[in-house]
Parts: C-alpha cells; structure tokens; sequence
C-alpha cells in the first residue's frame, strides 16, 4: 500500500504559537479602542462567532439545539463561556495587559480543582501545590495594600480599577473553568461547532440584555475603532481555529505548556505599544503562574501516556 504521508514535526506547537500571537493581538487592540464598554465588544466578538459557525453547522447538519440530553449542560456552557469573555475584556480594559493574561493562565489549575469537587476526578498533594502556587502569582499581582502598604507602584490608573480588573479577571477564570468541567462532562456526544454555536449566540443575548440595562450602547465613533472591533473579531477566531487545529495534531500537554507564550507576546506589545514595562512584582506572579500551570499540563500529559500505555499492554 501507498506509504502515509508524515506530519511536519513540531507544526502543532507552531500553531499554538501563532496562536497565542493572535489572542495577544486581539487584547492589544481592545486596549486601543476608546468608550465603548467591554459588554459591547463581546457583542460584536459573539456576531462574528455565530457568522463562521453558522456554515459549520450546516455542513456537519448538527442542527441548532444539539440532543436533548445534553441541551442543559451546552446552555451553562455557553452563559458561563460568555460571562468569562464579557469579564475578561473588562479586565483587559482597566489593568495592565500583562497581568489579565496572567491571571487567565490559573485557568488549569482552577479547572483541576472543579473537576475535582463536581466530576471526582483524582486531586493529589501536587495539584494542590500548583493551586497555592497560582493563588501567590495573582496575589503578587493583584499587590493588595495591607499586604504591599498603600503605595502600590506600576498599576494602569487608579488601584480602585486594578482591584477590580483583578477581581474580574478572577471570576472569568472561573468561569472558564467551569465551562470546561461541563465540555468533559459533555464529552464527544456534542459536536464543538455546536458549543460554539450556544456560547456565541447565549452571549450576543446577554450582552443586548446587558446593554439595554446600562444604556452604554453607542457606535464607535470613529473608523479606527470600527476597524479595531472587525480585528478583535477575526483575529480571536483565527486564535480558536489554530489552537483547535494544534490541538487536532499534537498531545494536549506540549500544547498546553506551549500556551504560555500568550504571556511572553502579552508583556512584548505592553512595553512596545503601551509603553508599560512590568514591575518585579508582575515578573514574579508571572513565573508562579506559568510554573503552576505548565506543571498541571506536565502531570495531566504524564497521566494520560501511562494510561495509553496500560490500554496497550
């Protein structure tokens, strides 16, 4: 038979990388854009998700609504996936960029934990290590005044907004979290498109409810922003096409450690185009972070090769 045509080494890890640039570009753009609140720009990221999904949809013929069974779980995942997004651009909006991208790196860690209390899934004394390792980064990064004094150095405008900056990025961690305990409930019976589908078309409803309630809906006001806004759309869609794609072709723990340069591309175009540079304190909670989270991927890798091999013998 016709020999099978090797893979190109290391082009899922090249994927995770042009990635990542990607997601980094897209938050650098939303920094630039100027009034226009963060629920309004995950309104505008939801409408082109819903544009690119919708022809997947059809052509795979996984209808709208997905099985019955499973209609539940894809709506908490698409409210809990929009909540994180909205947050996470308001994160993004009022604190460094550098630190939201560090804060969202916990995800891992916080998803070990949840999975542990809601789908019993084994939590050991070094995942605990790596959950107090990820609490320390954001403490360092977050530099709360009765542990830092009150002159707090190197924060984007007023501490009362890096708090909540922090706070937000948090709870959208959380959130983010949480939706990916419901997709390993899920599991493969649900196509991605699908999930795609509930978290872009739940958020575009949420953010329109949102909107109507603070009465911040505006158009842009001018064409940078409107450009601005096209970008923040295609290059987060682009980001999931090729973190998807790696995914497809590489394991999930090189990828996954792989994803750290998010926060390396994040402090480059904070120094480049904001004129930001990090504190100590930021480097600090940075190197807790990525070492927490590139520990969890290391031991979930281990543990999924040693069962590959067990099902082989």
């Amino acid at each position: 038979g016709a020999k099978k045509k090797a893979g190109c080494p290391g082009l899922g890890l090249f994927y995770t990388i042009l990635s990542a640039f990607l997601f980094s570009l897209a938050s650098l753009f939303l920094k630039k854009i100027e009034d226009l609140h963060s629920v309004e720009v995950s309104a505008f990221r939801c409408v082109f998700q819903m544009a690119f999904v919708l022809p997947g949809l059809i052509y795979y013929k996984t209808g709208f609504l997905g099985p019955k069974g499973k209609r539940i779980f894809l709506f908490f995942r698409g409210f809990l996936g929009s909540i994180a997004m909205v947050l996470l651009y308001y994160a993004y909006q009022v604190m460094p960029l550098a630190d939201a991208t560090v804060i969202t790196f916990t995800c891992p860690v916080f998803t070990s934990l949840l999975a542990w209390i809601f789908l019993k899934e084994k939590y050991s004394l070094w995942d605990l290590l790596f959950t107090l390792f990820a609490v320390t980064g954001v403490i360092l990064i977050a530099r709360p005044p009765f542990l830092f004094g009150s002159h707090v150095t190197g924060i984007e405008g007023s501490y009362s907004d890096h708090l909540k900056g922090t706070i937000a990025a948090i709870a959208s961690t959380l959130s983010a979290a949480s939706t990916f305990v419901i997709l390993r409930k899920v599991g493969k019976s649900v196509h991605y498109f699908l999930s795609i589908w509930y978290y872009a078309v739940i958020g575009l409803i949420g953010c329109i409810i949102a909107l109507f309630v603070l009465n911040e809906w505006r158009l842009p006001h001018c064409g940078r922003d409107r450009v601005f806004l096209i970008l923040i759309g295609l290059l987060g869609l682009g980001g999931q096409i090729f973190l998807t794609k790696a995914l497809q072709i590489e394991k999930a723990g090189p990828v996954s450690i792989m994803r750290t340069m998010d926060v390396v591309f994040a402090f480059i175009l904070q120094a480049l185009f904001l004129n930001i540079l990090p504190t100590w304190w930021t480097v600090g909670g940075a190197l807790c972070v990525v070492a927490s989270s590139c520990g969890t991927a290391i031991r979930k890798w281990r543990h999924s090769v040693k069962k590959a091999k067990q099902r082989e013998i």
